[in-house]
């Protein structure tokens, strides 16, 4: 039977002690969170960008959803 990479990390983590474990569940927390920044940051950045070239519009939820229905 074939085991798949993902399988094989968790055992390989399983196989840590518990204070390796607890060590590598904090590290891929710190990472995942730089991660959301990051990809925050460059949704924020790309809104500013199209903002300042005048691609957003302002209105009501009624007027966004009126716009959506025209063809």
């Amino acid at each position: 039977m074939k085991i798949s990479a993902f399988q094989q990390v968790i055992e390989s983590v399983e196989s840590l002690p518990l204070e390796d474990q607890e060590i590598l569940l904090d590290i891929l927390q710190k990472r995942l969170l730089e991660r959301r920044r990051t990809n925050l940051y460059q949704e924020v950045s790309e809104i500013k960008q199209e903002f300042a070239e005048g691609k957003v519009k302002f209105g009501s939820v009624d007027e966004f959803l009126a716009e959506l229905d025209q063809p």
